[in-house]
C-alpha cells in the first residue's frame, strides 16, 4: 500500500513502530499532514478521520479526502465529502434482528435470482449484544435475575435462535448471548482496542480503533479515544455489504474543559450540565471535542458518561483524545501489557495524544469550568432540561404533578415514585458511580431506613463484572436491602422495558388517576418511554435514584429536604447519606480487579440456555409462515426499474408537531392489549395477557406497522380529536388507523406525505421509525428540523427528508384532509441541499408556495434515494457481482 503509485499521485508515507507488540507498519500521519506543527492544528478527530482516509483502496480517493481535510484546516469549512471505512460495526437485538430479518431475505432475492445466497456475508466484523429486551418483570428479590433471564428466553427464543443461525451462517458475525451486558458497556470492556492491527498486503498495520453502531450511545466509547458514531440499522447494512459510508468533512465543536469537578458532585452532574449547555450553543450534528487541561483530572469512567449524552446534547460524538487515563482503563479493564504499550506507542508517535497545551482549530470553542458542576437531575421530559435540585418541585408542578398534599387511598403520595431503578450503560459502567450508589444504600441501611412499599426499585448495571465488584467492596448486600439487587444486565428501565408497576401503583393509577414519577440513571426520559403510565421521569446519579427510592416521592428539594425518619425520630437528609469523594475513590479502588472482566465474560458467554438453542444451518433461512415474530418484509426488492420524475403531489397522511421522537413514531414497549398489533397477535393464537414488547417484534413488518404512530404524544393536527394512532382518508373522509389510511392511499394509488416540526425523529436510533414510513407509502417527509441518524435512515429507506419552507409551521399551516402537497421533487436533478419548490394546494383552491431543502448531505446520499434506499442498492450491487 505504501508504494501504490497512480498516475502522479505521490505512495503514502508510512512506518514502523516497534515493542512488545512486534513490528507494524501504519501511515506516516505526521507526514501526510505536512510536519507534526500542522497536524497539531487539527481537531483531535480529524487526525483519526485523515489517517481512515489514507488507507482507501484508490489513491484518487486518498488525494480527494486528504486535501478536503486539509482545506477545512485552512478555511475551518468545507462542503467536501470524504470517504470513511470503519474497522467494525457494533448492534444490538432490535437493530440487529430487523437487519438479520432484510439479510435473509436479499439472500432469498439473490436466490430467486439464480445468485448464490452465502456470498452475502458482511466486509466488516459485526458484533451483536442481546440487552434491548430484558425485562424487569420481577424486582427486589434474590431469584431476580434468574426470573428475568427465564422470562427473555421464553418470550424471544425464537428470535434467537435466528440470532444463531445468522452467527453459524454469516461470515464475520458475532453474538453475545443475553446476559453479557449492554453493547456500550461490553464495547468499553471487551471490544475496544484503541488500536488495531490489520492485515494489508500481507503485512501487519497498526491502525485506530474505529466504528459506527446501530444505537444513537455508540459515542460512549468516544471516551477512552476511539472514534465511533450512531448510525440506523439500515446505513449499517450499507457498512456491512461494502457500500461505502461518505460524510460531509465534519464541523467540531471543541468544549475546553479546566479544573476539576468539586466534592460532592459526580460524573453524571457533569454529563446533564453539558447535555445542557450544548443544546443551548445549538449544537446540532456536529462532531464534538473536549479538550483543554481540566481532561487530565477526568476517569475514563468519568469520560464515557459524558460522551455517552452525545445524542442528547445533539452531536454526532463527542471524543476525548488518547492520554494516561486511556491507559489506566485497559489496564484496570484487563487488557494485556503489549496492547497497552501500542495504544501508548502508536498514539504518541501519530499525533494522537492527548497534549493539554494544543489548541487545534474549530469551528468553535465553548468553554466549562469543571468547578462549576453542581448535583444535577434533568426532566421531567426531557434530558437536556437540567434542574438543581431546588428547581425539580416546580418542573413537577408544571408537569401537573404536586407534592405536599394528603396521600390518596393506600397512603400513596400525589407524586409518588413509582420507579426507582439503578440501570443503563450511560452511568452504571462508571464502577465510581456504582460504589457511590452503594455507599448511600449502606448508610440508610445503617440508619434502618427503608423504601416504601409502592416504590418499585432496580438494578441492572451494563456489565456482569459489576457484581463481582460490588460484592467484593461489601456493597451488594446493601443494595439488595433497599430493593436495589440486580435484577438482570441489559438496558431494562432505561429502554422502557421497566416491567409492571406495582399493583397498587397501578390500581391508583387506573382508579384515582394517579400519576407517578419515574427517577432513573438512564439517558432519556420522553414521556410514556420509561413507562406507558409515566409521563414524568427524572434523569439522575445512582446514588441520587437511591435517595430518591428512600424518600418516595419526588416533589422535594433532593438536596435539603427530610428524605426519611429513622426507627429512632432522627430526620435524615441527603447530606447524612452522601459518601465523600475520599470514600468512593477508596472503595472503588478496593473493589476493583483487572481479571473481573474476563471471568466475569467467560461465565455470562457460557450460558447454558443459549447453548440449548437449536438453530437452522443453512445458507437460506427457513421462514415459518405461522411465526408472529420473524417475517419478510415487502419492501426487500431490487427497487424502481426508473428514477421518479416530479412533480410529487401528495396527501398529507401525519401533521405532527416538535420534538417528535423515534419513540412516538415506532415504539418499544409493551404491546398495549388493545391495540391493532395485539388483534394481529391474538387473531393468530398469542396469548393477550403476555405479548412481549415492540422491540421484540422488530423482526415481524406486520406487528410493526400496526404500532406506527400510536403513542399518545404523536398528535395528527390533520384533524381535531383523532385518536393516537389514527388519520383521515381524505376521500372519503373516514376516520381510520394511519395504516389502514395509507393502504386505501395505495389502493388509489395516491401517494402520501408527513409533515412535523422541529426536532422531527430525535431520540433512538430506531431504524423502525424510516422503516414504517416507507411501508405507510410515504414519499417525503417535510419537517422543520430533524435529528441526524433518523434523517439519514429516512434516506436509507428511499423517503425524502426536505426541510420546510422558512416561515412555514405545522400549527399554522392549517392543514386539512384534502389539501394537497405538491413537491416539484425529479430524481435526476436531485443534488446535495437543492431547493425544492413546495406549493400547498387548499381544498378551497387557495395556493400557498415556498421553497424546501433535501436534506441530502453527500451525492452518495441522493443516490440511495434514486435507488430507492440502501436494500435496493445492496441488491444490485450483489446481483452485479453474481454476474462479474
Amino acid at each position: 500500500m505504501a508504494d501504490d503509485r497512480q498516475g502522479d499521485v505521490a505512495p503514502v508515507p508510512a512506518r514502523w513502530l516497534e515493542g512488545p507488540f512486534g513490528r507494524l507498519r501504519c501511515i506516516d500521519l505526521p507526514a501526510v499532514a505536512g510536519g507534526r506543527e500542522a497536524l497539531a492544528r487539527m481537531p483531535w478527530c480529524h487526525r483519526i478521520l485523515l489517517e481512515n482516509v489514507m488507507r482507501q483502496p484508490e489513491a484518487a480517493q486518498r488525494a480527494a479526502g486528504r486535501a478536503a481535510l486539509m482545506g477545512w484546516l485552512e478555511t475551518g469549512q468545507s462542503e467536501a465529502e470524504i470517504p470513511f471505512a470503519p474497522g467494525r460495526i457494533l448492534m444490538h437485538d432490535t437493530t440487529c434482528g430487523p437487519a438479520l430479518v432484510d439479510i435473509a431475505a436479499m439472500r432469498d432475492v439473490l436466490a430467486q435470482a439464480g445468485g448464490d445466497p452465502a456470498r452475502l456475508n458482511p466486509a466488516v466484523p459485526v458484533a451483536t449484544s442481546t440487552d434491548h429486551s430484558l425485562p424487569v418483570d420481577v424486582s427486589a428479590r434474590p431469584d431476580a435475575v434468574r426470573a428475568n433471564m427465564a422470562n427473555e428466553m421464553a418470550r424471544n427464543a425464537e428470535r434467537y435462535r435466528f440470532m444463531k443461525w445468522a452467527a453459524g451462517t454469516v461470515n464475520g458475525f458475532r453474538v453475545f448471548p443475553p446476559g453479557t451486558g449492554i453493547m456500550h458497556t461490553i464495547n468499553l470492556e471487551r471490544l475496544a482496542t484503541v488500536v488495531s492491527i490489520e492485515i494489508r498486503d500481507g503485512e501487519p498495520w497498526a491502525v485506530p480503533d474505529t466504528l459506527v453502531g446501530t444505537d444513537s450511545h455508540t459515542p460512549m466509547v468516544n471516551g477512552i479515544g476511539v472514534l465511533g458514531w450512531g448510525v440506523g440499522g439500515i446505513e449499517a447494512e450499507g457498512v456491512m455489504f461494502d457500500v461505502p459510508v461518505s460524510l460531509r468533512v465534519p464541523e467540531v465543536v471543541g468544549v475546553r474543559l479546566e479544573g476539576a469537578v468539586p466534592e460532592g458532585s459526580l460524573a453524571t452532574d457533569l454529563a446533564l450540565t453539558v447535555t445542557q449547555m450544548l443544546r443551548a450553543a445549538g449544537i446540532s450534528g456536529e462532531f464534538v471535542e473536549f479538550f483543554g487541561p481540566g481532561i487530565g483530572r477526568l476517569t475514563a469512567g468519568q469520560r464515557a458518561v459524558v460522551a455517552n449524552m452525545a445524542p442528547e446534547y445533539g452531536a454526532t460524538t463527542g471524543i476525548f483524545p488518547i492520554d494516561e487515563m486511556t491507559l489506566r482503563y485497559l489496564q484496570d479493564t484487563g487488557r494485556d501489557a503489549a496492547q497497552v504499550a501500542l495504544v501508548e506507542s502508536y498514539a504518541k508517535a501519530q499525533g494522537l495524544w492527548h497534549e493539554p497545551a494544543q489548541v487545534p482549530r474549530y469551528t468553535r470553542v465553548l468553554e466549562l469550568d469543571l468547578a462549576s458542576i453542581r448535583p444535577s437531575l434533568a426532566g421531567p421530559r426531557r434530558p437536556q432540561d437540567r434542574l438543581a435540585p431546588a428547581e425539580v418541585p416546580a418542573a413537577l408542578r408544571d408537569a401537573g404533578i404536586h407534592g405536599g398534599g394528603a396521600p390518596g387511598q393506600g397512603g400513596i403520595p400525589a407524586d409518588a415514585v413509582a420507579i426507582a431503578a439503578v440501570t443503563s450503560c450511560t452511568n452504571t459502567t462508571d464502577l465510581g458511580l456504582l460504589v457511590a450508589a452503594g455507599l448511600v444504600a449502606r448508610k440508610a441501611r445503617a440508619m434502618g431506613l427503608q423504601v416504601p412499599r409502592w416504590v418499585k426499585t432496580s438494578l441492572t448495571p451494563g456489565s456482569p463484572s459489576a457484581e463481582r465488584r460490588l460484592r467484593r467492596a461489601g456493597l451488594l448486600q446493601d443494595l439488595e436491602a433497599l430493593g436495589f439487587g440486580i435484577a438482570g444486565y441489559g438496558c431494562a428501565t432505561c429502554i422502557g422495558n421497566s416491567g409492571p408497576l406495582l399493583p397498587e401503583v397501578a390500581e391508583a393509577v387506573r382508579r384515582e388517576g394517579l400519576r407517578p414519577v419515574a427517577v432513573l440513571s438512564g439517558n432519556r426520559n420522553f414521556p410514556g418511554r420509561v413507562h406507558a403510565q409515566v409521563d414524568a421521569a427524572l434523569l439522575a446519579s445512582p446514588p441520587l435514584v437511591v435517595a430518591y427510592a428512600i424518600a418516595g416521592r419526588a416533589a422535594l428539594d433532593i438536596g435539603q429536604d427530610v428524605l426519611a425518619t429513622t426507627p429512632e425520630g432522627r430526620a435524615i437528609r441527603l447530606a447524612d447519606l452522601w459518601p465523600s469523594a475520599m470514600e468512593i475513590e477508596a472503595v472503588t479502588t478496593a473493589a476493583s480487579d483487572p481479571a473481573d472482566i474476563a471471568l466475569a465474560a467467560a461465565e455470562a458467554d457460557g450460558s447454558a440456555a443459549w447453548a440449548a438453542l437449536e438453530a437452522p444451518g443453512t445458507a437460506r433461512f427457513p421462514w415459518d409462515a405461522t411465526s408472529t415474530y420473524l417475517r419478510p418484509p415487502p419492501f426487500v426488492n431490487v427497487g424502481p426499474d426508473s428514477q421518479r420524475e416530479g412533480p410529487l403531489v401528495a396527501h398529507p397522511l401525519l401533521v405532527l408537531g416538535d420534538d417528535i421522537t423515534t419513540d412516538h413514531i415506532s415504539p418499544a414497549g409493551a404491546i398495549p392489549a388493545r391495540s391493532d398489533a395485539a388483534s394481529w397477535l391474538v387473531e393468530r393464537g398469542e396469548n393477550p395477557q403476555d405479548l412481549n414488547v415492540y422491540a421484540s417484534r422488530r423482526g415481524n413488518w406486520e406487528v410493526m406497522l400496526r404500532g406506527l404512530f400510536t403513542n399518545k404524544a404523536a398528535v395528527n393536527h390533520l384533524a381535531a380529536g383523532l385518536a393516537p394512532g389514527q388519520s383521515v382518508f381524505a376521500l372519503t373522509g373516514e376516520v381510520l388507523p394511519v395504516w389502514r389510511a395509507a393502504a386505501r392511499y395505495e389502493e388509489a394509488g395516491l401517494p402520501v406525505v408527513i409533515l412535523a416540526g422541529e426536532r422531527y425523529g430525535t431520540g433512538s436510533s430506531r431504524d423502525w421509525a424510516a422503516k414504517g414510513a416507507q411501508l405507510l407509502g410515504v414519499r417525503a417527509v417535510l419537517a422543520n428540523s430533524f435529528e441526524r441518524i433518523h434523517r439519514a435512515n429516512l434516506v436509507g429507506m428511499g423517503v425524502l427528508p426536505l426541510r420546510l419552507p422558512d416561515g412555514w409551521r405545522f400549527d399554522q399551516l392549517g392543514l386539512e384532509a384534502g389539501d394537497l402537497v405538491e413537491v416539484a421533487l425529479q430524481d435526476a436533478v436531485l443534488k446535495p441541499r437543492a431547493a425544492v419548490p413546495v406549493v400547498l394546494r387548499r381544498r378551497d383552491g387557495s395556493l400557498l408556495r415556498g421553497t424546501a431543502m433535501a436534506l441530502l448531505d453527500t451525492a452518495r446520499e441522493v443516490s440511495l434515494i434514486q435507488a430507492g434506499g440502501m436494500i435496493p442498492t445492496i441488491l444490485r450491487r450483489a446481483l452485479a457481482a453474481g454476474r462479474a
